[in-house]
């Protein structure tokens, strides 16, 4: 693959980008070739708990389901955090079960999210997509284990730059998430910060894609 969108809500069907899809259960779509399936933290529904998770659970053995999320834990929404820690956990737990990577959904909960992964003992890997912090939280979720992803916030926030640059080589991914840009802009950005050539971060990425998935 030319280029790899780890996390993207909108499929453009590129010959040359391998994008994971993020989808949702209770609007699954199976024209999608690659994707991931989770229970957002906004978008839990306690009436639809159960046959979500069981959906999740149905399509994590299907070799297009790279991997589980988004989910994670959101202290700016008004949903319970003790739900969604139980579903955050839940998800875990298939994520294990079916040795799949985890796309996390984080915001003002890095001190939870290392907690959980520590208790639970999660060994599959753990990739906190929309990376926005500083230095000293990026270097926190290095050393218990997580990759970070970038995109959104790489392309607008300037003092991202030396954020990015402080990353191990193989513990980073890039995605556009929402925005308008394509993931080649992405990477262009990304190579500069990293001062490689566009071909030796293809490569690296690469490399981390065949490790993590």
């Amino acid at each position: 693959m030319e280029f790899f969108n780890l996390h993207t809500h909108k499929f453009t069907n590129q010959n040359s980008v391998l994008e994971l899809v993020n989808q949702y259960p209770q609007e699954f779509d199976a024209s999608i070739p690659c994707y991931s399936i989770g229970i957002h933290p906004w978008y839990i529904s306690q009436e639809r708990l159960k046959t979500d998770l069981e959906l999740i659970e149905s399509k994590l053995g299907d070799l297009n389901c790279l991997a589980v999320g988004e989910c994670g834990l959101d202290k700016r929404i008004d949903k319970p955090l003790d739900l969604q820690q139980m579903v955050f956990e839940k998800q875990l737990l298939l994520a294990q079960k079916f040795n799949k990577p985890v796309v996390i959904h984080c915001v003002a909960a890095f001190q939870e999210i290392i907690a959980i992964k520590k208790k639970m003992r999660i060994t599959v890997p753990m990739i906190i997509h929309g990376f926005s912090k500083n230095e000293q939280v990026a270097k926190e979720l290095i050393d218990n284990g997580f990759y970070l992803s970038f995109g959104k916030f790489l392309l607008q926030n300037p003092k991202l730059e030396t954020v990015f640059q402080s990353i191990p080589n193989d513990r980073f991914f890039l995605e556009t998430d929402t925005v308008e840009q394509g993931i080649e802009e992405v990477y262009s950005l990304a190579s500069r910060y990293k001062n490689w050539t566009l071909d030796e971060l293809k490569q690296q990425i690469n490399s981390t894609f065949a490790a993590v998935f």
